[in-house]
């Protein structure tokens, strides 16, 4: 399955119409939940979904909405319920699942019927939805796959609206690990330095944003909660966290995009972030450079391209040598790896990008970096920072 993003540009009725749908989904979702909170011993979903019609005669509104639309909660409730149940069998702490109250939906969700695209050859195309109607989508690109399985209506606190179309797509087989290789370490200067000598700056949207951001966050504080002043302060705090979120994002996918295209086999580390923000006193700018979510979208993209990505042990990765294997310590400020056993002398983030894929290579084929060479350098995007401390010509292997 693949899911593409298209903007949604409703009028002034269909967007009233938008609204009333999520308030009666809500609805529908707390009446299962309550029902599921009387129920004795396992759960039952076939009797929770049952209940629907029965709801539809005492609240005649329901009618109002697509029967798939209701149907689908119940599916959501119980993927709760198993999300609740995954992180008790993990050892967390967890309550029981809650009533949604008036604000809190932001999706509903059209399954296997009750939608359809049509092409309209102008600038937006219309998305028709049962007992909605046509909406202008902006279909920025073509959806390839097999068949379009179901469509969801999201609703960003912005205000903005959002068709979520999800798709079959045949998988390509992985072709294996070939020449063409690399290695990734991750940072907060740089975010990424690579085996081929590339060290691309951290963007790190949020400093950007940051004293603006404070700005109107410090002035939705002063307003009266519900108020309409209270409201459109809200929206102005929202579209600066979307703005800096887009922008992150764009980064992200073009740096992920760029690895995939020129690379069969990609090793990064599997950083523990919630570990190292409890422990760290620069979490911000931790947080700010979302290395779990580059690595998602490098997994995402590799998957559909035919590639490998594995996520090597990141631990000690800065203080073995990756030439010799020897344990050489040094502290944080001390950004030259020197090896006084072999000899060797790179820089720190560099020698760390060689040791992920040392130990990305040994985990998949039980082989070391003998065999393998840094492929040619590709041209990084003209849109991405980068700039290189060590040439890729002046390889130390």
């Amino acid at each position: 399955m693949i899911s593409y993003k298209f903007g949604l540009y409703p009028n002034q009725e269909q967007e009233k119409r938008l609204l009333e749908v999520l308030d009666r989904c809500r609805f529908v979702y707390n009446q299962m939940l309550e029902g599921l909170n009387k129920q004795e011993g396992k759960p039952n979903r076939l009797e929770l979904q049952n209940s629907i019609p029965e709801l539809k005669e005492k609240h005649p509104e329901l009618e109002e909405v697509y029967s798939k639309v209701l149907q689908y909660e119940s599916y959501r409730l119980f993927s709760n319920l198993r999300g609740l149940a995954r992180l008790k069998k993990n050892g967390k702490k967890v309550g029981k699942l809650r009533f949604k109250s008036k604000g809190w939906f932001k999706t509903f969700t059209y399954n296997q019927s009750g939608f359809k695209i049509i092409e309209t050859g102008k600038r937006h195309d219309l998305l028709h939805l049962s007992k909605i109607g046509d909406i202008k989508i902006r279909m920025h690109r073509t959806v390839e796959g097999k068949k379009i399985k179901q469509v969801t209506i999201k609703r960003y606190c912005s205000g903005k609206w959002y068709a979520l179309i999800c798709c079959e797509q045949t998988i390509p087989v992985k072709k294996g690990v070939e020449k063409k290789v690399v290695g990734i370490d991750m940072g907060i200067i740089h975010y990424v330095t690579d085996i081929c000598g590339r060290q691309i700056e951290n963007p790190l949207y949020l400093n950007k944003y940051f004293k603006n951001l404070r700005k109107i966050q410090r002035k939705l504080s002063k307003k009266k909660k519900g108020s309409n002043n209270y409201q459109k302060q809200k929206i102005r705090v929202a579209k600066m966290y979307e703005r800096i979120k887009n922008q992150r994002d764009d980064f992200l996918h073009k740096l992920s995009r760029f690895y995939v295209q020129n690379y069969d086999f990609i090793a990064v580390e599997k950083l523990n972030v919630n570990g190292l923000i409890r422990i760290s006193y620069n979490a911000r700018n931790m947080m700010d450079s979302s290395w779990k979510r580059f690595t998602q979208f490098l997994s995402y993209k590799a998957e559909r391209a035919g590639k490998t990505v594995l996520e090597a042990d990141p631990g000690g990765t800065s203080q073995e040598c990756y030439k010799c294997g020897k344990e050489v310590k040094k502290s944080l400020a001390v950004r030259t790896h020197k090896c006084p056993y072999c000899g060797l002398e790179i820089g720190r983030d560099y020698n760390s990008a060689f040791v992920v894929l040392k130990r990305g290579l040994e985990e998949v084929l039980g082989q070391g970096l003998s065999e393998f060479t840094p492929g040619e350098t590709e041209p990084l995007p003209r849109e991405i920072s980068a700039s290189s401390v060590v040439e890729p010509g002046n390889s130390p292997r």
